[in-house]
């Protein structure tokens, strides 16, 4: 489901996270709930791993996504 978000100036990827909490978008139960989910954010089509990215700037414009694990077979 797609969502946007407003952020104030100087928002980080922890704000947008901060943020989406308090819309009730379940973005922080999402991310602690799986693991892989932390590993393969994704900002502007590019994997962007939580932990290693919280304090990254963000832009008006930017698109974060969460790529989801799927199987096959």
């Amino acid at each position: 489901c797609d969502e946007r978000v407003a952020l104030p100036r100087g928002a980080t990827l922890a704000t947008l996270i901060d943020v989406a909490d308090r819309r009730g978008i379940r973005l922080r139960a999402a991310l602690a709930e799986s693991p892989h989910l932390k590993h393969t954010l994704m900002l502007n089509g590019e994997r962007c791993p939580v932990d290693e990215n919280a304090e990254r700037p963000l832009a008006d414009g930017d698109e974060v996504y969460l790529l989801a694990p799927f199987a096959g077979g």
